[in-house]
């Protein structure tokens, strides 16, 4: 699935009522009825369903209080391999999900690898680290709204310049007031892509 902000042309900052606007003037565009008879009916079709997607997922995660948080399709996989490591992250047993994260040594490492051993980096407080991974993830799925907005919330932190992040993997136990705040946008990311709902 595309950005759904994108798909309708609003912006993530947008008022509801912005929003539903936005979907009315798209839907009467796109309305089946339109494009009877056209040869550009199935084109229509599907560029109406995009549409009402994006307006569901950004509605349903809005009223659940959040990005990402109620969309079960593209943005997250629980069914995957990596719902086990998810789990140990959660519940911050670090040295078990990098265990498992690393036993794939020599494999070609899929997007959500990368976004998960940057979860296990931010929780260490290994912000540089953390970050590189997530750039990757979101260079090999652009369109991975979980990875997106984890790499967002890292990049608005950096550009502030808050906390005294530990960047050099040293004991991860240094913690300020931002970098709490850092971790709990974090694990909001990691929490709402394996359970659903934050």
């Amino acid at each position: 699935m595309k950005d759904p902000y994108e798909v309708l042309g609003v912006s993530p900052s947008a008022s509801e009522s912005e929003i539903k606007a936005a979907y009315r003037n798209l839907a009467k565009k796109y309305h089946p009825d339109n494009y009877t008879d056209s040869p550009l009916a199935d084109v229509a079709e599907e560029k109406m369903k995009e549409v009402n997607e994006a307006y569901d997922y950004i509605m349903n995660s809005r009223k659940s209080g959040g990005a990402g948080s109620s969309y079960s399709g593209a943005y997250s996989n629980p069914s995957s391999h990596y719902a086990n490591v998810r789990s140990l992250i959660q519940q911050n047993r670090l040295d078990e999900a990098e265990r498992i994260l690393d036993s794939e040594a020599g494999l070609e490492h899929s997007a959500e690898w990368y976004f998960l051993r940057g979860m296990c980096y931010f929780r260490r407080g290994w912000m540089q680290q953390a970050v590189q991974h997530f750039q990757r993830a979101c260079q090999m799925e652009p369109n991975n709204m979980e990875y997106r907005q984890a790499l967002n919330n890292m990049s608005r932190q950096q550009a502030y310049g808050f906390g005294g992040y530990n960047t050099a993997g040293t004991t991860g136990n240094e913690c300020g007031i931002c970098d709490i705040c850092a971790g709990a946008m974090c694990l909001n990311c990691l929490c709402r892509g394996c359970c659903g709902t934050f």
